[in-house]
């Protein structure tokens, strides 16, 4: 065809069919309308819908000149009209206002937010209204590339029988009708969309008025549905001397009747509405069928129509009972993988497999960043670096959580958890090597953050510091890198952080001055000793995009109110969403790693009018392709429909767009659907639902891509699986421990590899980062109110002693300086013990009683006839009661659990006897000897039943016990004293530790499940 002789419109118009590769054809026919000639060709233009369209048409030009010298056309993006040198000309367009920034409407826009917030939820801070603000800017860019007039049809959206709520809303959005339009007026400026549009129409105007002259081709390529700026644009192009128009993918054997009556959420319902506004009937546009010179079929020719049949709207599904023609799925496979992990790692498999095959390209099409993400992760297993060109989003950048991390320490008074989380960064340094800085953190986490909380900032370090006890271990774990002296390297934190320690923490301060802070503690903190801060923090394009943020932040935010520091790190996070860098980092630290040429992860917009040889569609799960129906924030769907706006379902059927054109953007396309996403089950999109449904009724089904098969292969160890055997350490006896307490006795009984690890590897198990209160606690403020009781009234019982003990409780609750709120849960329930105490001791003390009560007492004895050497045994009795006839009585006092008096009679909880067989020996100095005749757990929990008391034994009975006791001790000395007894783990399935501290040590659960799988 020869382009600009033909009369009509029906010569202006072509069609690329879905299985011609699209920018190879439109080089190629631009090629020939030029007659190769090099010169010639870069006389016209070329518009495209997207930046990354002119991309690939670029690409498609040096392909089809192999190379040779060529002047190209003028190929613009039309999103980007005002950026490119199109013909912004004529006095209509130089005239309009500039737009206004984008940061600074977004500032302004949360001012009025925040104005308003009483009427809208009541918001308080500008973390709040700024996602409010970013939702207005929203409704007003799609207001305005649907040119829709809000202030004329916004007050009458909600008239009739509509809820209250959203009159309210609309009153809100009298922001946008009204306050918005007059600031923009005032500020000399337009909204973004506003301008964009308007260069459109204006563009199409001058066209109007002053075509380019014959022999100037300019065509309109790639458009599958438009705006009305942009179908204004076309209807010029199609009225120029040498305009065309070229559409992908029409559907051209869908009837006319079901054409009329596409739904919004079909894929060509968006090209159907384009043409019915251009006035382009399908039976005048010309298919432009012949492959490009060189060129292959991009899928075969089959498929469209399988796709256009399985994807018919609902009122035409009859069609499926008519008879076709074969049914040709060819090179459409299905992987339906358990989880989100499981297929990243199958796709990667997939992608990794195209490689095998020399000059063949793989591309995932998806709009689940997070799955893109793990793709590339996958995919670097085998050194191969994925061009990502969806980009990565600035929120989830390294620098960008680095300065979120910062204001939640300071926001937090450097609490332990979010000050490692900043010092442990890989770009925090403070001054230090990186390295350096990391054996500090770590030195600093060892000796003060583990444990309780300590007080909140710097203050509360150092006093932290003073109350902890000498680390053992020191820093041998940090060689080479030496940690700095620990007082100084808080003294250097005090530094780093100086400027945002020096704000007020609860007070309100400008916004500006919150960031400036932010800036110059963020630049601190990343410093070393050789380089600046600043080059660290915003090198690179993420740094570099970060820093620009921050900068338009500092430059618009003067107009917010003052906010608290709190309210910054809200700040950050809603002003980066949704924003996106396209950087390397996924290279970074692989020597010599480049981004593959061959394989490529695109979003639904990336892809659009590519090609590729092997495509995987990912994510293909509703509520993420297709994405959620949300009619947004601020109307109903009714009212969408009364204002003028289009409905949420017209981005589903761009989604079905998308889907169906990658679909036939490859030879071998994957259709990719996890079961369960984030741990929910997932409902799989509905395009392969029905795709499914028409191949079943056919007697067909996709076949299943062998991907999984492969990942069950991959990481499998040779032979069958040999069961992890349960450790046994066999040490020396000269360094088995010959003194041990008579808790750690029980230990040694239920659990001996914990004895190994504690009192012969010197192992400890670190506390918790701010550890909380536990029962331990609640049990030490027991004894300890107790004890202190008991010493200052150990025989005689005074008048009101219920209250004067509930005044010592009380007092010891206030000493232990917990956090008000537990105190107060706990206060309660030592009040109910100390009435019990006081009821019981009572009750004693009036049928005769104890001569005297002892507490906290200590004691040992010595095993001199045992193989290794003299063997000694601690105690720490808790109460002992003397009586008047040279008996005693022998308490332990819980705030757990009882022990079954069956686990103390046969010796699995000894500790009571044993510290009786103590006493009977002479273990416990005077006064405490004679015969032990009772002993007593009382269980002091304060609940509704205050305590429970369990007597073990008495009489001859507890002399047994006792004696068995002896006898069982000197057993299992002498049992461990021989170097072939090991110290196993958990030797007693029935008898399990209460505390398992070393279990993740002696790999319990690894071996244990293999003893249940084999019966052992």
């Amino acid at each position: 065809m020869t382009v600009g002789k033909n009369e009509g419109i029906c010569g202006r118009v072509a069609v690329v069919p879905p299985h011609v590769p699209f920018v190879d054809q439109i080089a190629a026919r631009w090629l020939d309308q030029a007659g190769h000639d090099p010169q010639e060709c870069g006389a016209g233009l070329i518009l495209l819908p997207s930046r990354r369209a002119a991309r690939a048409l670029t690409e498609a030009f040096v392909r089809q000149v192999d190379g040779r010298p060529i002047l190209l056309p003028r190929i613009a993006p039309i999103a980007a009209l005002d950026e490119a040198s199109l013909a912004l000309s004529g006095q209509s367009a130089l005239d309009l206002p500039p737009a206004v920034d984008p940061m600074r409407r977004l500032a302004t826009l949360t001012l009025l937010v925040m104005q308003a917030g009483r009427a809208f939820g009541d918001v308080q801070g500008v973390d709040q209204a700024w996602p409010l603000a970013r939702a207005l800017a929203d409704l007003m860019d799609e207001a305005e590339w649907a040119e829709c007039d809000l202030c004329e049809r916004l007050p009458l959206a909600a008239d009739g029988d509509f809820a209250r709520h959203w009159h309210l809303t609309l009153q809100f959005l009298s922001i946008v009708t009204s306050v918005w339009p007059a600031w923009l007026a005032e500020q000399g400026v337009m909204n973004p969309v506003a301008r964009q549009t308007a260069l459109l129409h204006a563009q199409a105007a001058r066209w109007q008025a002053s075509p380019p002259p014959p022999g100037y081709p300019v065509w309109a390529a790639g458009f599958s549905d438009a705006v009305p700026s942009t179908i204004a644009m076309l209807r010029a192009v199609l009225d120029l001397p040498d305009g065309l128009l070229v559409l992908p993918g029409v559907d051209m054997a869908c009837t006319e009747e079901i054409w009329r009556r596409l739904p919004p959420d079909h894929p060509q319902a968006g090209t159907a509405h384009m043409l019915a506004e251009l006035g382009v009937a399908r039976a005048c546009m010309e298919q432009w069928t012949t492959l490009p010179p060189g060129g292959a079929a991009s899928s075969p020719v089959a498929r469209a129509g399988l796709l256009s049949r399985a994807l018919l709207p609902a009122h035409a599904l009859e069609q499926w009972r008519e008879p076709d023609g074969p049914v040709d799925a060819r090179g459409l496979s299905v992987l339906r993988s358990r989880d989100q992990q499981e297929e990243a790692a199958a796709i990667a498999l997939v992608l990794r497999q195209v490689l095998e095959q020399p000059g063949r390209r793989a591309a995932l099409v998806t709009p689940d960043r997070a799955l893109a993400g793990r793709v590339a992760t996958e995919l670097a297993r085998w050194g191969v670096v994925a061009d990502d060109s969806a980009g990565e989003s600035l929120l989830a950048v390294p620098q960008a959580a680095f300065v979120r991390l910062i204001v939640q320490a300071v926001d937090s008074g450097l609490s332990p958890v979010a000050l490692l989380s900043v010092i442990k960064h890989p770009l925090a340094a403070c001054g230090l090597s990186p390295g350096n800085c990391r054996a500090s953190a770590r030195q600093l986490e060892r000796l003060v953050l583990r444990g309780p909380a300590p007080p909140p900032g710097i203050a509360g370090l150092r006093g932290a510091l003073q109350r902890a006890a000498e680390d053992p271990h020191g820093a041998l774990a940090d060689a080479p890198d030496a940690p700095e002296e620990i007082s100084a390297f808080i003294t250097r934190l005090e530094t780093v952080f100086g400027p945002l320690l020096a704000l007020p923490r609860n007070a309100m301060v400008p916004v500006p001055t919150l960031l400036a802070a932010l800036v110059e503690t963020a630049q601190a903190l990343a410093a070393t000793d050789t380089t600046d801060g600043a080059e660290r923090l915003w090198a690179g394009e993420e740094g570099n995009a970060l820093g620009q943020h921050l900068s338009a932040l500092l430059a618009w935010c003067d107009v917010l109110p003052d906010s608290r520091l709190g309210a910054l790190e809200g700040l950050l996070a809603s002003s980066l969403a949704g924003m996106t860098v396209h950087g390397r980092r996924a290279v970074r630290g692989r020597d010599g790693t480049m981004v593959h040429p061959r394989v490529l992860i695109w979003g639904l917009l990336e892809a659009r009018l590519q090609t590729a040889d092997t495509i995987v569609l990912g994510g293909l799960v509703e509520t993420v392709w297709p994405p959620a129906t949300d009619p947004g924030p601020w109307m109903s769907r009714p009212m969408r429909t009364r204002v003028g706006l289009p409905s949420p379902e017209w981005g589903i059927g761009q989604a079905a767009r998308d889907f169906v054109s990658c679909a036939c953007a490859a030879e071998h396309v994957v259709l990719s659907v996890p079961s369960r996403r984030q741990g929910a089950p997932t409902v799989p999109a509905r395009w392969l639902v029905r795709l499914d449904a028409y191949l079943a009724g056919h007697g067909r089904a996709l076949p299943a891509h062998p991907a999984l098969r492969w990942l069950d292969c991959l990481d499998r160890p040779e032979g069958a699986p040999t069961p992890v055997a349960p450790p046994r350490p066999r040490p020396a006896v000269g360094l088995r421990p010959r003194s041990l307490s008579v808790t750690e006795i029980e230990t040694w009984m239920r659990d001996p590899y914990a004895i190994y690890a504690r009192r012969i590897l010197r192992l400890r198990r670190l506390a918790d980062l701010e550890e909380l209160a536990d029962a331990a606690d609640y049990g030490q403020i027991v004894h300890a109110a107790l004890e202190r009781w008991f010493r200052a009234h150990p025989a005689d019982w005074p008048e009101g002693g219920a209250r004067q003990m509930q005044a010592v409780f009380a007092d010891v609750l206030r000493e232990t300086g917990l956090r008000p709120a537990l105190a107060a849960w706990w206060a309660p329930r030592l009040e109910r013990i100390a009435a019990w105490c006081a009821a019981t001791e009572a009750a004693r003390r009036a049928t005769g009683g104890p001569r005297t009560v002892l507490t906290e007492q200590s004691g040992h004895i010595r095993l001199e006839d045992v193989p290794g050497g003299p063997f000694t045994l601690r105690g720490r009795a808790d109460r002992i009661d003397l009586h008047g006839d040279g008996e005693l009585s022998l308490f332990d006092y819980k705030t757990g659990t009882l022990p079954a008096r069956r686990s103390v009679v046969e010796g699995w909880q000894s500790q009571l006897v044993l510290e009786a067989a103590m006493i009977e020996s002479g273990g416990f100095p005077p006064p405490v000897a004679g015969t032990v005749a009772e002993l007593v757990y009382w269980r002091l929990t304060g609940g509704h039943v205050p305590a429970q008391v369990l007597e073990v034994a008495r009489g001859e009975e507890l002399a047994e016990l006792i004696a068995g006791c002896r006898a069982g001790l000197r057993a299992l000395v002498t049992a461990y004293d021989s170097p072939d007894q090991p110290y196993l783990s958990h030797p007693f399935p029935g008898e399990e530790p209460r505390f398992a501290d070393y279990a993740h040590l002696a790999r319990v659960a690894e071996w244990s499940a293999a003893r249940e799988e084999t019966g052992g």
